[in-house]
């Protein structure tokens, strides 16, 4: 490793203070005893790498080629075998939590991010809120020096603060970094992304038909900016984070990428997790004698269904390994640039193949349109179903997720899976490190049990840099991490990291001196069952010095130990915020029971024309009951068309729009159906009134109802909306006023020609239908907008 030279700065604070000059001030510039020393930039030490850090998304250990898995990724071979596999590396099982983790170099629960934030409480370990005492790596490195981006994912943002209109502490901006492209938030549309540009939205340059896909957008905007940063500043060394949303769900790929792998899979995940292994030990990331965990209960055997959706499970994986292969390439395309412009050989490279395990978020047999699920409605997915739109999957047409069985076997050879902290399934994450003149030994493993909480730690030692004691005036916690670059060129180095806890959903976890206690709480893919008490969860124990895998349970033999070990997951709970444990699951998810804030306050919401990429946490709540919606537009003389307003798109939501003139209403019933109401006449141009309300069944979620459509309060046409979403319209898809971004609510337009061509001067939307006059007055507008304030 380079030895970068001593900092001629103090930079234990930041920003480093200025230092005043003390010397003779002289009336005349032209004074030849006028002196002053040049303005010197501020560089980190002499030495200090560039470094590009790149976290898949719900990637498996077993996943990536690199580590034995079925998805070729030719890149990561390529980085690994020019540098360094670390095969007990590992993250919290969750995707927030580790990214929150790996930004900061704390443990996740310590810097609010104890689970996914659209799930925060007000419990300090759970509020999603990063303390001002964790500055995030990125300011350290921006304020020592280094140029700073993010481009792709970015999950750790409160709920309350995801608007357009921020605010934007948390966002990547807000974080240390300069620049930001990419999407906030669980997941996106990789054909139709939630893009922002720092902080403003934008929409993609080109449609899927003209060939965009996110992951190669993002590789472009990394090469443009690695490309100017080097171009404008060559003395200077950038740090870069490349998240991609791949792999998460929807699974989306290029077409020739899916082909490429067609009857790859025809075998199953059993057969797939036998083949995974073998290749496994012949690469060592695992010990030969290492065995092939147990397959648990809850997942089918692949021999003991049904032949007629066997195809459609196997086209669900063909799909995902053409989503991790693509995503590989397009990262081969980063790390090319670097080659070319002659910086790979000083750039420090992390590859984490997974922010967790491989997601079992997408049911026992999977999901053409993820929504569906998410909204309690998976038995509508039938095999017929599938099997029917079998083409679709990984196309814009759909919104997949594979089956459960196919998570498990990409977390080969471990137990369990995403979600579950308590075992290495959910946990252990294979990693990469490349760095040519940073240490010289090639195409090796490293077998040191190490953290995501380290990648910082590491980071801030190969700059040459001191860890921050103050940072924007506020003392800092000491990072939790520690330096993984002892390892680097010495492969029988004790490791450093001896202990480290574990907890996700109450899955809880404790690895101490290769030895681990563990307990599953719950599992991802089931959701109606009661949940035991927490007490009454069984731990197990397992040596992982002599069972690498955790596939024999030793705690009856070892009482002590798991005692032991038991105690010591309590001192580091309660040392980082941990408790009050809390697997509350659909609780958590209604602010007023979670104890979070809302964005969105009052009884009613005015929205103006212009607002746009507002979340469903930005907009009141209609669903599951009476509600209206009242907007006054401009029509033009030659006549109306155009959305009025739309929230969701092509897989779930609703929108209100002129269609040949005409009033027009669209509920998209999860992709399912779609049912439409329109107006029997149009709307004369001028200033008007468009007003829609929905009477509700009830009588129980997701009812139908009745739809009646007025202008300027007359009536003017009616139907039924037979069923209706009860939980979510979408994961990134947003609400418009004037236009619907993203996929398309209703098969009438496109997202392209939905904008109006008048004016949407506002667009009110009321919870109640206790406006009989079907009218909504100024004055009625004003107490609204004061209301909420």
């Amino acid at each position: 490793m380079p030895s970068p030279s001593k900092p001629d700065v103090a930079r234990s604070v930041l920003p480093i203070p200025d230092q005043p000059r003390i010397g003779l001030t002289t009336y005349d510039a032209k004074d030849p005893d006028t002196a002053f020393p040049p303005i010197a930039p501020l560089r980190p030490p002499e030495g200090a790498p560039n470094v590009l850090v790149v976290l898949l998304d719900d990637a498996g250990f077993g996943s990536s080629s690199a580590f034995g898995g079925p998805c070729r990724t030719p890149t990561f071979e390529s980085l690994a075998g020019q540098g360094l596999k670390f095969n007990r590396f590992h993250t919290t099982a969750l995707c927030s939590p580790t990214r929150q983790a790996l930004l900061t170099g704390r443990n996740h629960h310590a810097v609010g991010m104890g689970g996914i934030t659209e799930m925060a409480t007000s419990a300090p370990g759970y509020n999603s809120i990063r303390p001002d005492a964790a500055a995030p790596l990125a300011e350290t490195m921006k304020l020592n020096g280094y140029s700073t981006a993010q481009l792709g994912k970015c999950h750790e943002v409160p709920v309350w603060e995801t608007s357009p209109l921020g605010p934007y502490k948390q966002w990547p901006l807000g974080s240390g970094f300069e620049y930001f492209y990419g999407f906030v938030g669980a997941e996106t549309n990789q054909w139709y992304p939630a893009l922002y540009d720092g902080v403003t939205p934008i929409e993609p340059a080109r449609t899927p038909q003209q060939g965009y896909h996110l992951t190669e957008d993002l590789a472009d905007k990394a090469i443009t900016w690695i490309g100017q940063q080097k171009s404008m500043m060559p003395d200077k060394p950038f740090f870069m984070y490349f998240a991609p949303g791949a792999t998460h769900a929807p699974h989306h790929a290029p077409q020739e990428w899916i082909d490429r792998n067609k009857g790859r899979f025809d075998a199953g995940w059993d057969a797939i997790r036998e083949q995974t292994i073998a290749r496994q030990k012949e690469l060592g990331v695992i010990p030969a004698d290492a065995e092939l965990t147990v397959r648990p209960d809850e997942i089918s055997a692949w021999a003991d269904l049904p032949d007629e959706v066997k195809p459609v499970l196997a086209r669900q994986m063909e799909v995902y390994a053409g989503f991790l292969e693509h995503t590989d390439h397009q990262i081969g395309r980063i790390v090319d640039t670097l080659e070319d412009l002659g910086i790979l050989e000083d750039t420090l490279i992390y590859v984490i193949v997974g922010d967790n395990g491989a997601s079992a978020e997408g049911t026992p047999t999977g999901t053409f349109n993820e929504i569906i699920s998410l909204n309690g409605a998976a038995e509508l997915e039938t095999t017929e179903f599938m099997a029917a739109h079998i083409d679709g999957f990984g196309t814009p047409e759909a919104y997949n997720h594979y089956a459960v069985g196919w998570a498990h076997a990409m977390d080969t050879p471990y137990q369990w899976t995403k979600q579950v902290a308590s075992h290495f399934g959910g946990t252990r994450n294979g990693a990469i490190v490349h760095w040519p003149r940073g240490f010289a030994a090639r195409g090796e493993i490293r077998t040191q049990f190490h953290h995501v909480i380290d990648v910082a730690a590491t980071v801030l030692d190969a700059a040459g840099l001191p860890e921050p004691t103050f940072v924007n005036g506020i003392q800092q916690m000491p990072l939790h991490g520690v330096s993984m670059a002892y390892a680097f060129d010495a492969p029988d180095a004790p490791e450093a990291r001896e202990t480290q806890y574990f907890e996700m959903f109450c899955n809880r976890g404790i690895y101490h001196k290769g030895w681990t206690a563990v307990t599953r709480h719950s599992v991802p893919w089931q959701f109606s069952e009661q949940l035991p008490a927490l007490d009454d969860d069984v731990w197990e124990l397992y040596d992982t010095a002599t069972d690498w895998t955790q596939a024999h349970d030793i705690a009856a033999e070892h009482p002590e130990k798991l005692a032991e070990l038991q105690r010591l997951w309590l001192i580091e709970a309660v040392k980082y915020n941990v408790l009050p444990l809390d697997d509350r699951r659909i609780e958590r998810f209604n602010s007023d029971l979670a104890g979070r804030p809302v964005l969105v306050k009052g009884t009613s919401q005015v929205l103006y024309g212009g607002m746009g990429r507002l979340s469903e946490n930005s907009v009141i709540n209609l669903k599951n009951k009476s509600h209206a919606v009242t907007a006054e537009i401009v029509v033009p003389d030659d006549g109306g068309r155009g959305v009025i307003i739309a929230q969701g798109g092509a897989f779930a939501g609703w929108s209100l729009y002129l269609h040949d003139g005409r009033p027009k209403y669209c509920h998209n019933l999860a992709g399912l159906r779609r049912f439409h109401v329109e107006a029997d006449s149009a709307v004369p141009a001028g200033q008007h009134q468009v007003r829609m309300e929905f009477d509700y069944d009830g009588g129980g979620l997701a009812r139908g109802g009745l739809v009646t459509l007025y202008v300027d309060g007359a009536k003017i046409g009616e139907g039924r909306v037979e069923a209706t979403v009860p939980m979510i319209y979408s994961g990134d898809e947003t609400c418009d006023v004037g236009y619907d971004s993203g996929t398309p609510v209703s098969d009438d337009y496109t997202s392209a020609d939905s904008h109006f061509n008048g004016s949407v001067r506002w667009v009110q939307l009321d919870p109640a239908l206790d406006d009989f006059d079907h009218l909504i007055t100024p004055e009625e507008r004003y107490r609204v907008a004061m209301a909420i304030q």
